[in-house]
């Protein structure tokens, strides 16, 4: 079993998580999880991932339209198709290794404008795109929860409770742990920073 998880950059904020297998079926609950979260004004997010087919397919049936393509007149008239959404983006990072170290980090944009996303993401056309930041809060759950501990006695044996560890662990990164890069400088008497939770920020 897996967990998936998606996560705020600019904030930390971890927005949902998901208990299930490597599939497209996991990835699009996991999508449809974040969706309901997102107010209806606000733009679709620029996705960010691994090297994980999974991720594309369960995005496509997210925030995809059924489309019919346009018939020449010649040969079988051409099924119907799903297509990502005008405003879809989504880079996918892959990371080339050798003898287990990354000697290489390669952002593959597969839906959106290259242009378009590099200015949401604060970065020009040479910058850095990665899932850092994903990786960081994979590693704090994995320090945080004995559950996750490999070939640890204290692995999960029931989906549900395994599922209502990470809903308590995800109340308390969220709402009662500070981060260090989310403080702001106050200057305030004998107080210098102000600490904030990613609910916080």
């Amino acid at each position: 079993m897996y967990s998936l998880t998606a996560i705020k950059s600019d904030t930390r904020l971890l927005l949902f998580h998901h208990e299930g297998k490597r599939s497209t079926e996991d990835a699009i609950e996991l999508f449809n999880g974040v969706e309901k979260m997102r107010s209806t004004s606000s733009p679709i997010p620029v996705f960010i991932s691994d090297n994980w087919d999974a991720f594309e397919e369960g995005l496509l049936n997210v925030y995809g339209k059924i489309e019919l393509p346009q018939y020449k007149g010649i040969g079988r008239k051409p099924l119907p198709k799903l297509v990502p959404l005008d405003d879809l983006k989504y880079v996918k990072v892959l990371k080339k290794k050798v003898k287990d170290y990354v000697v290489e980090t390669i952002s593959q944009i597969i839906f959106g404008d290259p242009k378009e996303i590099f200015e949401m993401l604060g970065a020009n056309s040479d910058g850095y795109i990665g899932t850092s930041y994903a990786e960081r809060i994979n590693l704090t759950i994995r320090t945080s929860l004995a559950r996750f501990i490999r070939e640890g006695m204290n692995f999960s044996k029931k989906k549900r409770m395994h599922t209502k560890t990470l809903d308590l662990f995800q109340a308390w990164y969220n709402f009662v742990k500070p981060h260090d890069s989310l403080k702001i400088k106050i200057n305030c008497g004998n107080r210098r920073w102000r600490y904030r939770t990613p609910a916080m920020a």
